[in-house]
């Protein structure tokens, strides 16, 4: 009986070792938060907020002036053939619930027409003088006194406006966004362990959504008087 007490207690922190290391590596990257669309004067706009955290690898790379870049991408398409596109969305519904019980929106974008596309570039730095984090789009930059902040400004991506005539009242479109960090601006070195390492993967991969005009309210912001 002592044996098997002492097995079973060797297994169970086995599998608690296991489920932590499982956790701490789900707790890492990059994963969205909320979406949405917005109908401004300029036209619309998708937003997507994320939840990012760096591990020990990159954090370490970033503390030694290694720049990071990543990139926001935003998409619309819409599908040439809408009764294809429900079928497609029931049966993926159907098969998620018979296998996992855990229904996800996917999409099969080889029918699509493309309306959107966009990206863009945020470089992220670290001056090791100074002890400031710094997030930069093209000329334009913003420092930081902690790696949260700047990853906070990080976690908010926008797109560019997209005229209103793109999308009609009546259509069905399929939005989508990603965010991830670009290893082929790494230094070569690094370029190498990003291919072979899963410690340089941070992608929240493509997240899609249904959007329908018609059910969208015009935002107008407010001007001080």
């Amino acid at each position: 009986m002592p044996c098997c007490k002492k097995l079973l207690s060797a297994l169970l922190r086995s599998a608690l070792l296991v489920w932590l290391s499982v956790a701490a590596a789900q707790a890492e990257g990059i994963s969205v938060n909320k979406v949405e669309v917005r109908l401004g004067e300029e036209g619309y706009q998708l937003s997507a907020s994320y939840n990012i955290s760096l591990n020990s690898v990159v954090q370490q790379a970033l503390s030694r002036g290694i720049p990071l870049y990543f990139v926001g991408e935003f998409s619309i398409t819409r599908s040439r053939w809408d009764w294809l596109d429900n079928a497609q969305q029931a049966v993926s519904r159907g098969i998620q619930y018979y296998f996992v019980d855990k229904p996800k929106l996917t999409h099969w974008s080889w029918l699509d027409a493309g309306i959107f596309k966009g990206e863009q570039t945020v470089r992220l730095s670290y001056n090791v003088l100074t002890r400031r984090y710094r997030i930069s789009r093209g000329a334009l930059f913003q420092n930081f006194e902690s790696l949260e902040e700047m990853l906070n400004i990080l976690a908010r991506q926008n797109s560019a406006a997209i005229p209103a005539e793109l999308m009609k009242k009546d259509g069905k479109y399929m939005a989508a966004a990603r965010l991830r960090l670009d290893i082929t601006q790494l230094p070569r070195p690094l370029q190498v362990n990003a291919l072979t390492g899963n410690d340089w993967t941070l992608d929240s991969a493509w997240y899609r959504w249904v959007i329908n005009p018609a059910e969208i309210t015009p935002h107008i912001e407010s001007k001080a008087e």
